[in-house]
């Protein structure tokens, strides 16, 4: 009885260092020994536990490689739009597209077409979509 009490009893949380429970899943890492180490020796100092600590650390390296990858792909977006302003034939480029598939958009074999003779549930399920 006093194990099942103790599973049913809640931790304190801290909504800037816990996710909440329901999102929270186990996993296994397989870590450096050297690496380990380091973490139970600083798990001793703080007196933190080491889901927390390893958490935190988590948090901290997604946050900061999250935002140098974006700001990379922000250059490289700036200098694709950079090229786009330089390149003559760009805007030529896509008003032929669009003429292109305005005129032939038609009879393209790859648009495909729609079935004539649907049945009843395929009927049923096209009227939905139109609706």
């Amino acid at each position: 009885m006093a194990a099942s009490k103790r599973h049913l009893r809640k931790a304190p949380t801290s909504s800037r260092t816990r996710a909440p429970a329901r999102t929270r899943m186990a996993t296994t890492l397989r870590l450096d020994p050297a690496l380990l180490s380091g973490l139970k020796l600083l798990q001793q100092l703080e007196r933190q536990p080491l889901n927390r600590m390893i958490n935190e650390a988590l948090r901290s390296y997604v946050a900061r490689r999250s935002a140098e990858i974006e700001g990379g792909l922000l250059e490289i977006l700036d200098r694709v739009r950079a090229y786009r302003r330089t390149d003559p034939d760009f805007e030529k480029m896509w008003a032929e597209f669009v003429d292109a598939e305005a005129r032939y958009g038609a009879e393209d074999p790859v648009e495909g077409s729609a079935r004539k003779n649907a049945g009843p549930a395929q009927t049923l399920v096209r009227n939905l979509l139109r609706a």
